[in-house]
């Protein structure tokens, strides 16, 4: 095992205008080692990792200390050396890794792109070593036809595939179950210490840390956090009325990925009633289906068969056959809201959308009702003139719920979106969401592989499991009960 760092940073500090993202961070990589970057949410644990990368955020910059990574001052190499050495030497797996799939590539090409052997073999060596079946079509599919754990799974095959003597990972067992997490450990031991590879990886889970880190590095705010829970009366938008008939119904749902002797089913049979106020938690192994089943209910994946009511009304099946005010009163929180966040728009745009499309509301009004959101979900309205990468992860999730809330909804749909935030961050979030459900009577759906956390905080709980039915024919059942 090499002695030499791969990388070193002493002392560093980053700065975005007034606010600053790292403070005072002094970080060693060494080959065949793993540490593990820990710290509440805003610490600057990404900003570090992009740090290693040579990419900062736009707009900030190194206020003091020194960066090392390979025998180079990162942060200075001239564009053309950087892209050659984060081509062959660096990889970087973010906390949103489906949103760098190419979603026209399957499985292999995806693998294959920037692999430092193209081999079929290699392949699916690599897909056997990130844990994921080879007998299912896997590497035929698509990122769409793949759940958030796989698509986790396939962004960590294609960084192994380059052969990289640096190796970084932000919250790498986000949106997996315990299993998945455990083996995801015993397998970064294994590259790191058999392909002497220098590991950095920032996570909020300290029995991962545990498991698998050999140093630890803990990060601070030098600022007061914004993301404690807002009081019950700021995130009510209106009085909740005592309705014990459910707002939507499911029946007998079924859906399924793939296409041709390709297709699976991901879960059958599916019966729900969600009533106001009440939290219904969805948990189960990665792969189970549980991101399918809240896009089939927001109308983003098309049933097999089933059906789904709103207030008494049959749903179509797509969102795009739905009624404006149907789609209104139906959001979907996604797991990862740097992807769903427009970079190019600030806070205050993006909630802006919502408030005209929805409700007509003039310019004055939209700048009162963003002041409102933001501060009830525990951010401040100076939020509003900031841009999804200026934000602690988060913050960045509290904005989608903002943004999810200013269509006042009666169905929110919460995937996994506490996965990738510290123990504090994310009871702050639960508590939010129990606001919302006290102060606007909303009925959530809350998908998360942490069991003891939904325990906690659900009415309901319906566990899936991962289905093991034969691929389907093209049969369909007929008649459908879901309208076209």
């Amino acid at each position: 095992m090499s002695t030499t760092h791969a990388a070193h940073a002493t002392g560093l500090s980053i700065t975005l205008r007034d606010t600053p993202l790292l403070t005072d961070a002094t970080l060693t990589l060494t080959p065949g080692r793993i540490t593990a970057i820990t710290g509440p949410s805003g610490a600057g644990k990404t900003t570090l990792l992009r740090a290693l990368t040579g990419v900062l955020p736009p707009g900030a910059h190194v206020t003091d200390g020194s960066l090392t990574v390979l025998g180079h001052d990162i942060l200075t190499l001239l564009p053309e050396e950087l892209r050659r050495l984060r081509r062959h030497r660096l990889a970087l797996v973010g906390q949103d890794p489906g949103s760098g799939l190419n979603p026209r590539m399957r499985v292999e090409r995806l693998i294959t792109e920037t692999a430092a052997d193209r081999r079929a073999a290699s392949v699916s060596d690599v897909l056997r070593a990130v844990h994921l079946p080879l007998g299912e079509g896997i590497e035929r599919r698509r990122p769409a036809g793949l759940s958030g754990g796989q698509q986790r799974r396939i962004a960590l095959a294609r960084a192994l595939a380059r052969r990289p003597a640096i190796l970084l990972l932000d919250e790498p067992t986000a949106g997996l179950d315990a299993v998945l997490r455990d083996d995801i450990a015993d397998l970064l031991r294994d590259i790191a210490a058999g392909d002497d590879i220098a590991i950095a990886l920032t996570s909020h889970d300290s029995d991962f840390v545990a498991r698998c880190a050999d140093d630890v590095l803990a990060l601070w705010p030098n600022r007061p956090t914004t993301d404690s829970a807002p009081p019950a009366s700021a995130a009510s938008g209106r009085a909740p009325t005592p309705v014990t008939e459910p707002v939507m119904e499911v029946k007998a749902l079924d859906a399924t990925v793939g296409t041709g002797r390709d297709r699976h089913h991901v879960f059958t049979g599916i019966a729900l009633k969600l009533l106001p106020g009440t939290l219904t938690g969805i948990t189960g192994p990665s792969g189970c289906g549980k991101t399918t089943l809240l896009r089939t209910l927001a109308g983003l994946h098309r049933p097999y068969v089933g059906s789904i009511t709103l207030g008494g009304e049959q749903l179509a099946a797509s969102y795009r056959r739905r009624s404006r005010d149907q789609r209104r009163r139906i959001q979907l929180v996604p797991q990862n809201p740097l992807g769903a966040l427009n970079p190019a728009h600030t806070v205050g745009a993006t909630l802006t959308r919502p408030l005209k499309l929805h409700f007509a509301a003039p310019a004055a009004r939209c700048g009162e009702r963003i002041a409102e959101l933001l501060t009830a979900v525990g951010l401040t309205p100076d939020h509003g003139a900031r841009y999804p990468h200026e934000l602690s992860g988060g913050q960045r999730q509290r904005v989608s719920i903002a943004r999810a809330l200013a269509a006042e909804p009666e169905v929110l749909l919460c995937d996994e979106i506490t996965s990738a935030l510290d123990a504090d961050t994310a009871d702050g979030i639960m508590e939010l969401l129990r606001d919302l459900r006290d102060g606007r009577g909303l009925a959530v759906v809350f998908v998360s592989h942490d069991l003891p956390l939904v325990s906690a905080h659900a009415d309901t709980v319906l566990t899936l499991g991962c289905s093991d039915a034969a691929p389907l024919t093209d049969h369909r059942p007929a008649p459908s009960p879901v309208p076209n």
